[in-house]
This record gives structure tokens, C-alpha cells and sequence, in this order.
């Protein structure tokens, strides 16, 4: 398969150099351009994991997860952007997927859904209850101010139109960005679209999501994007002719 020229793929990391690189080998099957992105505390080898690898490779301030993904915007150059985990949870595979969609003018952004395809994590344990519980109750209240169908809310594998990223002005730093995005892109006028995806266990380590310290912040920021935040009704004035029409991306 001949990766993609349209397409540069974003990989947040923070201590996963057991996994970063066989997750960079597996993108780079589909897109020509990876970033990593590295929390700048990381000292575990995970750069050097991801520059081996052969991605460019970013270092972040610390802040979090959505401080990472915004700090990649700017460096991304071509039409389209996938986000995806850096510990294996996700299948590169999926990435036809994710951007099919897209590439047939039916939506401009496409998460994948845990709920659709099946996850190796979520069951068996009290935290795994709270995320699932707690992602359902976000993305049903999503789907009741904004009148869509959606299953999963919290998914950090995606694909965008950059020019609709960009769009966005998110402004989250922690794992609240995923959220935010559908939130903001169903909100802005733009067309949300879902696809299934195994979610599978983590290559290793833990999550650094604990269900009991985050959930305020998720509710709060929730209520924020959906009730607080004023959405005029014909905001959709980016312009979004077929991809086929762009001129090719630099390299």
C-alpha cells in the first residue's frame, strides 16, 4: 500500500516507548507524514523510540493531552489529520476507514467508535465502569442538544479535515479534547461522522486516566462546550471543495 500524501498523522506520547514505534511503522503504511508528540518529562526512550521509527518529533510543554495535539497544529500541511494513541490500543489498519468519509465529501470529521467495534478494556473493573459510564452520559447528552446518533464521545482515534481542525480554536490541554472536538465540530455546523474500531489493550503501562479524578473536569467542560458556548447558526463558511481539487501537500 502506498501511504498517503494527503494525510499526516498526529501521535500524542508520554512514556510509551514500548509501543510507539510499532504504532509509527503501522501509520506509515497509510500516511506519509507521522509527528510525535512527547511530553517533555518523558525520559524513557520514547523519542528515541519515535525517531527511529522514522517520525518527526515534537516536544510538548507538559500540559496534557490536548496542550500536545493543538501544539501539532500548526505543523500539519496537508488536507486531512488522524489522531491516534501511542500504546497500541488502536488499529493503524483502521486508518482507510476513518478518512473513507471524508475522502467521499460525507463528513468532515470521523471518529471511531469502542462502542461499534468492541474494546479489550472496557469491563471487568470498577474504573473501567466509570469510563463507560461517564463516556455514555457525555455522548448522550451530545447527541440530544445536537439531534445526531452518536456511540462514542471519548475516542482518541480520528480523522479531520485540517482546515475544519483548525477551525475549531479548541482550547483543552487534558484528554477533555476529545470531547471538545465533536463538541465544537457538531456545534460549528460541520458534519460528524463515526466508524467502528477495536479498541484493544494497551501495550503497556497504565492509562494515566484515572475515572474518579477526571470526572469533574469532564462534566464541567461538557456543560461548557454544550450549554455555554454560543454557536451561530451559519458559522460553516470554510470552504470544502473535494480533496481531489487541493493542490498536493508540501512535503
Amino acid at each position: 500500500m502506498t501511504p498517503r500524501d494527503d494525510v499526516t498523522i498526529v501521535i500524542p506520547a508520554r512514556y510509551e516507548a514500548a509501543s510507539v514505534g510499532d504504532v509509527i511503522r503501522g501509520c506509515a503504511t497509510h500516511a506519509a507524514r507521522i509527528l510525535v508528540v512527547v511530553d517533555r518529562r518523558t525520559n524513557d526512550g520514547t523519542i528515541e523510540q519515535a525517531t527511529a521509527a522514522g517520525a518527526q518529533v515534537l516536544i510538548d510543554g507538559g500540559r496534557g493531552k490536548g496542550h500536545a495535539m493543538r501544539q501539532a497544529i500548526p505543523h500539519i500541511l496537508t488536507p486531512i489529520t488522524v489522531f491516534i494513541d501511542a500504546d497500541g490500543s488502536h488499529d493503524c489498519h483502521d486508518i482507510p476507514r476513518l478518512l473513507q468519509p471524508i475522502l467521499d465529501c460525507t463528513a468532515d470529521h470521523v471518529s471511531a467508535s469502542r462502542l461499534k467495534g468492541g474494546s479489550s478494556e472496557l469491563h471487568g473493573g470498577f474504573d473501567e465502569f466509570f469510563r463507560l459510564a461517564g463516556s455514555s452520559l457525555i455522548t448522550a447528552c451530545i447527541n440530544r442538544r445536537f439531534g445526531v446518533c452518536l456511540s462514542d464521545s471519548q475516542n482518541g482515534f480520528r480523522a479531520i479535515r485540517t482546515s475544519v481542525l483548525r477551525a475549531l480554536d479548541l482550547r483543552s490541554d487534558s484528554t477533555t479534547i476529545e470531547q471538545e472536538m465533536i463538541i465544537r465540530t457538531l456545534g460549528l455546523g460541520f458534519r460528524m461522522g463515526e466508524v467502528a474500531s477495536h479498541e484493544y489493550r494497551r501495550v503497556a503501562g497504565t492509562s494515566n486516566v484515572k475515572p474518579w479524578r477526571v470526572a469533574v473536569r469532564y462534566v464541567c467542560n461538557a456543560i461548557r462546550h454544550l450549554y455555554l458556548t454560543f454557536y451561530p447558526r451559519q458559522v460553516r463558511a470554510i470552504p470544502l471543495p473535494p480533496l481531489e481539487e487541493r493542490e498536493p501537500a508540501r512535503r
